[in-house]
């Protein structure tokens, strides 16, 4: 009897499922995506599913450059459609920083709770009619032949004096959305990936992603 590989049933036939390669080891990011990508017909792997990849130099000036620059290491070391993201916050107040730097706001190694600090620091006193901020993300995806495609979302906030929630990562706890009254760490997984930036580019991301499968 011949062996088939992992898929989908329908009936009486075994569809094998697509693989696609997620260029990142934030869990945060990967469960949002698991969660978005949900019943489009591919087999989700982690950075972890695969054999160890140096980390990559996301040292790019956009979103774009970063997150093309992760996708194209991957998806050439795992032999398998990739894609990556590279996203962050921009604060009105701050003329758009911490921008690309976001994950790196306060140094090399900071934590979530050290760019969280720095932010508050900045913006201590502040009103809050001039803490408007945007988070933005962009997704590409990257074939191991190197064809690729990017999308992007954006989604508007207000910072907050303190943080609230706990569902979320990173910024997510500052950043309340006026019109729910809620932080994005306070959102249900559900209704954050209709909404969030990241959300908003893996919906973009799902109208692309059946040219490349």
């Amino acid at each position: 009897m011949r062996p088939y590989r992992r898929g989908i049933d329908q009936g009486k036939v075994r569809i094998a499922l697509k693989q696609l390669v997620v260029a990142t080891e934030n869990q945060g990011k990967l469960r949002e995506i698991e969660e978005s990508l949900q019943g489009i017909g591919v087999q989700i792997i982690s950075l972890k599913g695969l054999p160890p990849l140096s980390p990559v130099d996301e040292d790019g000036s956009t979103y774009l450059e970063n997150a093309l620059k992760k996708a194209r290491a991957v998806a050439v070391h795992s032999g398998r459609l990739t894609i990556a993201d590279d996203s962050g916050l921009e604060v009105d107040y701050l003329q758009g920083a911490p921008g690309v730097r976001s994950a790196r706001f306060a140094g090399d190694q900071a934590s979530d709770a050290d760019n969280n600090g720095k932010l508050l620091q900045l913006l201590a006193g502040i009103p809050v009619a001039e803490r408007g901020a945007l988070f933005r993300c962009v997704i590409a995806i990257v074939t191991p032949r190197g064809r690729e495609a990017w999308v992007e979302g954006q989604c508007r906030g207000v910072i907050l004096e303190q943080a609230r929630g706990n569902k979320g990562f990173g910024y997510d706890p500052l950043f309340s959305i006026p019109e729910l009254g809620k932080t994005l760490a306070e959102l249900p997984l559900a209704v954050k990936n209709r909404i969030s930036h990241r959300g908003r580019a893996l919906a973009a991301l799902k109208a692309v992603l059946p040219d490349f499968l």
